[in-house]
């Protein structure tokens, strides 16, 4: 059985002692358990599911002996089946997560799981390979031998999957001498959020300011190859007993720590110090103290960084908002102040964080067949291509003829159909490229995974709103009229449904505008995200109106 990337980080873990006191995936008893109580069968604390869906097409036999194997067929273990049991996405949503939200990016991942887990005893053979950064790559048991070396009885750790600046430097000096002790950063280097920096960037910075910037006697880095859940305070408590598994005694939690942002009606998923509270109500059990993420401002008069209750009235205070950071300075490609990140940190981030109008985009267009969208889809790429970005069109029927020739139209053979579209999507979005996506795609939760595969802020999903009737009478190919004589099965908006989208972030009226007017609107969109750069050329606004008064628009259905 093949492991997705989720299962290969989790297996790891197990195998070095991370997640002690569970050596397993998880059965039945103890899933439940966790689900309810935050805790296994046996009464310890464990707040967060470790379960291992069987694949779609596998038939698990109990007492079986499978093969445990990476995406690149390397054999990891071999697990002896001890039992087979099916769980309830709803509830593990509901409970854990504390949503059904689509727009989590766990939710949306876990409707591609089997409904179906097994657990067993493992016989790990080999941990899966990591070729990079190998000297931070240590284990619980080597992390705690080093951290012996330096003498001293208090660790605090840190946990990270973002560069490190200034006030993150300033925090993290404070706590470990807040408890003369030594700091363990401790970042994340295995399933992060999607649109998160890369981690071989992340660990550059890391690296850095290390050797540079700490006093060598007080810090010890390591990496952490977890998969995370974005669980927000149950994942605070399960970064807490992790870390205590690699030795520290005490853990900075942050304002809204491991949440995954907001939902689709621009909510928050947990409340900024829900996370907090937690920890501090399990602390002593755990054994891990809390460190409250603090706020911090840089007093530019004095060259120092203070926290805000410590602020003398009436000074001068200087900051940088996580929203100013990317819209201000990485998206126009400007250089980050000195006071705000280390000068080699801004390089290494420079290098990997291109301007906004040099990143990759995704705009993902759905509605019903006939709707409208690959006519809107070609218009926009001949416009993207004027304005210099490069652009790759993913017509669904053309998907079809090439990478999905030979899947049918089942409800699972349409979502593989949508995930390799997706899946090439991402790709082209992560190297820079601009990807329009043309296909019915009628699941939410299959669109939403996509979104999330994207990553958020980089996933444009644009509603071709046309009416059914309306479709159906641009049906040059007849395939609705074959769906209604009951030739074809399953065609969508006749005897499949389609879902449409809840929150787009742009949805077209085929009836008022025409196609060109459409492809237009979408531009000025993209213009007004940053990922389309026009200076000294036509603003897209402007173009509607001019070519609206030379004639060149029309309201006719194509």
């Amino acid at each position: 059985m093949q492991l997705s990337e989720r299962a290969a980080c989790d297996l790891e873990l197990l195998a070095v002692g991370a997640f002690s006191p569970l050596d397993r995936f998880m059965g039945l008893s103890d899933y439940q358990r966790v689900l309810h109580e935050m805790r296994l069968g046996s009464g310890h604390l464990f707040p967060i599911p470790i379960t291992l869906p069987v694949e779609a097409d596998f038939e698990p036999i109990l007492e079986q002996d499978i093969a445990l194997r990476d995406a690149h067929n390397e054999l990891l273990a071999v697990m002896t089946i001890h039992e087979i049991y099916e769980w309830n996405l709803d509830e593990m949503a509901t409970l854990v997560l504390g949503t059904q939200s689509l727009r989590h990016p766990l939710v949306s991942e876990m409707h591609r799981w089997s409904k179906v887990n097994i657990s067993g005893r493992l016989q790990v053979l080999q941990l899966p390979r990591h070729y990079d950064f190998q000297a931070l790559r240590l284990t619980p048991k080597q992390t705690r031998e080093r951290l012996e070396e330096f003498g001293r009885a208090n660790v605090v750790a840190f946990q990270t999957r973002n560069p490190l600046h200034r006030v993150h430097e300033e925090l993290t000096k404070r706590a470990a001498q807040e408890i003369d002790g030594v700091l363990l950063l401790h970042p994340v280097v295995g399933m992060t959020k999607p649109g998160d920096v890369d981690h071989y960037t992340r660990v550059r910075t890391y690296n850095t300011l290390a050797q540079h910037y700490y006093d060598r006697k007080r810090i010890l880095l390591a990496l952490l190859p977890l998969a995370m859940r974005f669980a927000g305070p149950r994942e605070a408590l399960w970064h807490a007993l992790i870390r205590r598994n690699y030795g520290a005694n005490y853990l900075v939690v942050g304002r809204d720590h491991a949440s995954p942002g907001f939902d689709s009606g621009g909510k928050p998923f947990y409340g900024p110090y829900d996370a907090q509270r937690l920890v501090a109500q399990f602390s002593e059990e755990l054994g891990v103290g809390l460190i409250p993420f603090r706020e911090f401002v840089y007093l530019p008069e004095e060259d120092r960084y203070e926290e805000t209750t410590h602020t003398p009235a009436g000074a001068r205070t200087a900051s940088i908002s996580g929203t100013q950071l990317r819209e201000e300075y990485l998206n126009k490609g400007q250089k980050l102040p000195e006071w705000f990140t280390r000068p080699e940190v801004a390089e290494i981030l420079a290098e990997a964080y291109p301007p906004r109008h040099q990143q990759g985009v995704c705009v993902w267009f759905t509605g019903l067949s006939g709707a409208g969208k690959s006519t809107t889809a070609e218009l926009l790429t001949v416009l993207l291509l004027e304005y210099g970005r490069r652009v790759t069109l993913l017509d669904g029927d053309v998907v079809r003829t090439h990478l999905s020739k030979g899947l049918g139209f089942s409800k699972e053979d349409r979502d593989t159909n949508i995930r390799r579209i997706g899946f090439v999507a991402a790709e082209i979005v992560r190297h820079g490229g601009v990807v329009l996506a043309a296909a019915v795609s009628p699941y939410q939760a299959t669109r939403n995974d996509i979104r999330n595969t994207v990553g958020q802020g980089h996933f444009i999903e644009v509603f071709v709103d046309t009416p059914l009737e309306v479709c159906e009478q641009r049906d040059i190919k007849g395939v609705y009229a074959k769906a209604r004589r009951g030739e074809i099965k399953g065609f969508t908006g006749i005897d499949d449904p389609y879902e449409p989208p809840l929150h787009p972030e742009i949805t077209l009226d085929t009836l008022s505008r025409s196609p060109e007017e459409n492809a237009w609107m979408i531009l000025d969109h993209l213009t007004r995200e940053g990922f389309v750069r026009v200076e000294g050329r036509l603003q897209p606004s402007t173009g509607i109106q001019d070519r609206a008064e030379r004639g060149l628009t029309s309201n006719a259905i194509v």
